[in-house]
Parts: C-alpha cells; structure tokens; sequence
C-alpha cells in the first residue's frame, strides 16, 4: 500500500476539515506534510496538535506570529507567514500529494506551484481554471502533475468516464455533459424577494455545508457559472456540450451522456468527503464516513431548467468563457468583491451580478498569455468593481 504524504492548502475550511476527517480515519494510507490557513490561528493549533505536520503555514504573518505563540511547547512543527510559504509547502519534495481548497483567487499562485511540482493536484479551488484556463493546463501537460477534481459535480463527471478519455469525451463517445444543481436556498423567490435577501438567509444552505462565499455563489448561481467553465478546461469541452439541471435534492451530482443514449449518474448524499476520498484514494475506493444512499427515504428526484432572467450569474460566466481570454478572470474578480459587499451588508443580493456585468463591460477582454496579465486584469477587476458598488450605493 503507498503511504500519500499531503500538503493541505486551506486546512480550516470546509474542504479542509472534511479532508482531515477522511485521512483521520486511514492514519495507516494518509500522512499530512504541511497544513496552511489564513487568518484561523486558532483553530489551525487545534489541527497541528492534533496531525503534527512537519510545517504549518499561515497566509497572513501576523497569524503566523500567533500560531507559533500557541504551538511554542509543540515540538518539530515549522510555522511560516505569507504567500512565498504557501507556494513553497505546495511544491515541497516531501509531500507527494496537495489539496488545494484555498477560496477564491488567493489560491491559484500555490495551486500552480504544485502543478509545476508534478504533484497529484486535488483540485477543489475551482478559481484556479476560471482565472489562467489553458495556461493552467498547459502547465499541467508540462510538469505531468495528475489532476484530480473534487468538486463534486466534477469528480461525479470524472467518475462517469474512462480514465484514459478524461480529455477526449468526444473519443469517449461522450456526447453531453450533465451538469447538476440545487439551485441554491431562493430558486423559487420572486425578483422582489431577491432584493429583500440577506447574508444570513444566503449563507443557509439547503442541502451541503459550505463556506459563506461558496455559499452566496451558490444562491447567485454564479458557482454553477464558475464550474461551467470549470468544466470545460477539465474535460476539454464547450458550453455547448454542457447543460445544467437543478436538482434540487443534490443526491445526482452530475451525468455523462453517450452516443448510444445511456446516461451514467453519480449519486451520492451531499457530503464532500465522497469526492474528496475518491481523489485521495484514487483509483482504490475506501471509506469516507459517509452514510449509505437510502433512496426509499428521498421517494423522487427532481429536474427544472435554471431561470436565467432571475439568476443571471449563470448566463455572465457562460459569456465570460466564450469571450476568452481574461474575460473569466475578470468575472471572478468582480463576483469576489460583489460578494465581499453583500456579506458586509454593503450591497442588495440581486445586485450581484449587476456589479459583475458592469465590471466586465467596463475592461477590454485581452489575450490572457501570461500569469501576469491575468493577476494585472484580477487587480484591475477589484478596483473596478469597488468603483460601481460605489455608484450602485450613492
């Protein structure tokens, strides 16, 4: 049995914890190199206790002040500070495999540096390929790094295709790609309502646990938007080829359509250790805590098309990849800040994706040929979207 020695990127999220459970539970499969976080001092000592990694690392320095204040009568832990120390513990000899489950665009410079690394790349930062899409991949191809998704839609699509055609559905037979919903906690609110919609409501998931921005994505729709384009760098497709479904009972995580008509579905309760096994392990199976499927208990699954005109966040990232080039990075950018705004309670919900399309109105879309270009028209976006929150908010 190889013993997978782990670099976990965003050890106190959601992602992270569930990771943690799962190699918690196969001490003789799992070993954990490095734990990173950002701000969660805390809470990060409690891990380090706990799995004793060789290095632990804080993206904010002054966190990293704190966490080795608390981890002073520790013993052989190293604690670090900042994005350099991120990106080194992603590309460590040591570590054979790298979680990367950072939020947001703070994640794709370590992400990268473990796919350079040649590392198995569990990929649950889906912003990684929204922002860099083909030079993401291309450094991929380059450095043989095996990348594996993790969000669940994607790993579902992973499952339900030859290992050896991930990149060629059309080799495959593949003729659609089903991707799936649960149309967030408002799919059946009026506009009106939308308005009316506060942090609260939309950090209360109906169905998974998540982090409040993921959250507030997935109440816009925008995190189906990201995953779209997710989706198409992954398995080398277009949104042509891929159709969201709502689903509201989020037991079906996403379908595969072939030629000869079969449909082959990933089913599965919503609980991210599933896919998150499934990468650690894979191409074994193993045991994940998860409760087995009992579908005389959900009865019926149900399907509805995504309602465009009132979650227009779908439609934006869906234009974003057909325009190319940073069109995608600033997109991410603009619904990074936008919902930054509405948790802090400086912006109406269903001004979201009115900030965002703003935003991408308002910059040139440009070749996206280098990382500096992208992290240019990232800064670029932010400072943009800021400017119409400001207008929006007068």
């Amino acid at each position: 049995m190889v013993v997978r020695r782990i670099s976990l990127l965003g050890a106190t999220g959601s992602i992270g914890l569930s990771t943690l459970d799962v190699v918690r539970r196969h001490p003789e499969r799992f070993t954990v190199h490095a734990l990173t976080a950002n701000t969660r001092a805390d809470e990060m000592a409690v891990l380090c206790r706990e799995f004793r990694p060789q290095v632990a690392v804080m993206a904010c320095p002054e966190a990293a002040k704190t966490l080795a204040a608390l981890l002073a009568n520790v013993p052989d832990i190293q604690v670090l500070g900042g994005e350099e120390s991120l990106c080194e513990v992603a590309s460590a000899p040591e570590a054979d495999t790298v979680m990367a489950a950072i939020v947001g665009a703070a994640g794709l410079s370590p992400t990268l540096a473990a796919v350079r690394a040649g590392k198995r790349v569990l990929l649950a930062n889906k912003e990684a390929l929204v922002m860099s899409g083909k030079l993401f991949m291309d450094a991929v191809a380059a450095s043989g790094a095996e990348l594996l998704p993790i969000d669940s839609e994607h790993n579902a699509i992973f499952q339900c295709m030859p290992a050896d055609k991930v990149r060629d559905p059309e080799g495959a037979g593949i003729t659609r790609i089903l991707l799936t919903a649960s149309g967030g906690p408002f799919r059946e609110f009026s506009a009106d309502q939308l308005r009316l919609v506060t942090p609260a409501q939309a950090c209360a998931h109906p169905n998974w646990s998540m982090g409040q921005k993921i959250s507030v994505d997935s109440a816009t729709l925008m995190n189906k938007g990201l995953e779209l384009i997710e989706a198409c760098w992954l398995f080398n497709t277009t949104p042509r080829n891929v159709e969201v479904h709502v689903h509201p009972e989020s037991i079906i995580h996403s379908m595969v359509e072939y030629a000869d008509g079969s449909v082959l579905a990933q089913m599965g309760s919503p609980d991210m250790r599933t896919p998150i096994a499934n990468g650690l392990a894979w191409p074994e199976r193993i045991d994940a805590g998860v409760a087995p499927l009992d579908l005389f208990a959900i009865g019926r699954f149900h399907f509805e098309r995504p309602d465009l005109v009132r979650f227009p966040c779908l439609r934006l990232a869906a234009e974003a990849f057909e325009a190319g080039g940073t069109a995608p990075a600033v997109l991410n950018a603009a619904n990074e800040v936008a919902v930054a705004a509405f948790l802090a309670g400086d912006l109406c919900f269903a001004d979201i994706p009115v900030i965002i399309e703003r935003t991408l109105a308002a910059i040139a879309v440009e070749p996206a040929n280098s990382f500096d270009i992208i992290f240019a028209r990232d800064a670029e976006a932010r400072i943009r979207a800021r400017e119409q929150i400001g207008l929006l908010t007068v």
